[in-house]
């Protein structure tokens, strides 16, 4: 399937356009919207570069651009207004000096960023503009969908086809971290798996062999990790080697020109799953199954997940969504340029699902002293329910 690395300039500015009429109809006293994500840059212009993204009242738009201006040239699809940066006194002179107020991403602007852009610009009065964007970007447009789809394609494989013939006897979990990125980046993969949030740090997901699925990690996912060692507690333990009656826990986000899908995966090393884990697994696929269905328009991610939750019982609950105070308190969550992206399946989240979200279902049970077993997949929000993208409902694999 070939898809083309970027999206129309009518869509970019499609999208500025439904920015700007979301801020404009939430409050009209404002001058400016800075965008300094690099993530939320590429989808308002095309391209990820060190730069500011500016959306004006009057509903003008600028991209200031430090480095690489010459790149953004070639990169950029709204070049009429691409203007090149070395401080934000560039920005000043073209724009001018707010009198009202300023949107901007304050998840994500550090205080040094904050002060340096307050030489130029009264910022005594921020909005923040963060969960606007989160919701334009939760419903795809078609050539959203259609790499989210290839994506979902490539996963399919990735877990079905080649991560079982990797799996041997003596591996440490390091190494079967690097030799699945190497088959991803030979099979399609666009080489990084991101993460929204301050300072995230992953190499493509979680991996592990065992009880080390379970192992407390400061990832919010109900799987584990121990990870290299205290300072870099992910992509592998390269202490723990995997030997027959192992289960093999992999959660790995791939993806095509920078959007991605969301799959898990529970292998068996050398012998048939324990009947306990087997049946635990089999619940999750269930549950995920009857989440799938209730994802359609109009929906409450709340209500989905409170009535799914509460026809779970106590013992099986003890484990579910990960192992003692490591639980999380989601079942599923929104899949895009990030991972981990609006909207959630969460009690409390009470926005209704829009056609063309694209969401991750992830059930998973922790047993102690086992691993975790469960499962994860990718879908897209339709009138119909839940349509996988990423092959689902998938029994633990023997290897």
């Amino acid at each position: 399937m070939i898809i083309t690395s970027q999206p129309s300039k009518q869509e970019i500015l499609e999208r500025i356009g439904k920015l700007y009429d979301t801020v404009k109809n939430q409050n009209g006293d404002w001058d400016f919207v800075f965008i300094t994500d690099k993530i939320n840059q590429y989808y308002f212009t095309g391209t990820i570069q060190d730069g500011l993204f500016v959306l004006k009242n009057d509903g003008s738009y600028y991209y200031f651009v430090r480095k690489s201006f010459e790149r953004a040239k070639n990169e950029c699809l709204i070049k009429e207004n691409l203007e090149p940066m070395i401080s934000y006194k560039d920005v000043a002179n073209i724009i001018g000096k707010n009198n009202g107020k300023i949107y901007l991403e304050t998840e994500i602007v550090t205080y040094a960023m904050l002060e340096r852009i307050g030489k130029y610009f009264d910022v005594s009065n921020i909005i923040s503009v963060d969960k606007i964007i989160k919701k334009i970007r939760a419903v795809k447009s078609p050539y959203e969908l259609s790499c989210i789809e290839e994506s979902g394609r490539q996963h399919k494989i990735l877990f079905g086809d080649i991560i079982p013939g990797l799996l041997r006897e003596g591996m440490n979990e390091a190494e079967l971290t690097g030799e699945i990125y190497n088959k991803m980046l030979n099979l399609g993969y666009h080489g990084v798996t991101r993460f929204g949030g301050v300072q995230p740090e992953a190499v493509i997901g979680q991996s592990g062999f065992g009880e080390n699925s379970i192992y407390p990690t400061n990832f919010d996912g109900p799987g584990g990790m121990k990870g290299l060692c205290p300072a870099v507690p992910i992509i592998g333990d390269r202490n723990r080697l995997l030997k027959k009656g192992d289960l093999v826990f992999i959660d790995i986000g791939y993806g095509v020109n920078g959007y991605h899908s969301d799959r898990t995966q529970i292998y068996m090393f050398g012998q048939n799953p324990p009947d306990y884990a087997a049946q635990a697994h089999k619940k999750c696929l269930q549950i995920q199954k009857e989440t799938a269905a209730l994802l359609k328009p109009g929906n409450i991610p709340g209500e989905i997940y409170n009535s799914i939750t509460s026809k779970l019982d106590a013992e099986f609950l003890s484990g579910f969504m990960g192992a003692g105070n490591e639980r999380v308190k989601f079942l599923g969550h929104g899949v895009g340029l990030q991972v981990d992206e609006y909207p959630v399946i969460a009690n409390k989240f009470d926005e209704s699902l829009l056609e063309n979200m694209t969401i991750a279902i992830e059930p998973k049970r922790s047993i102690e002293n086992f691993g975790i077993v469960g499962v994860e997949d990718t879908y897209v929000v339709t009138k119909d329910g839940g349509r996988c993208l990423t092959g689902g409902e998938k029994n633990i694999i023997v290897v």
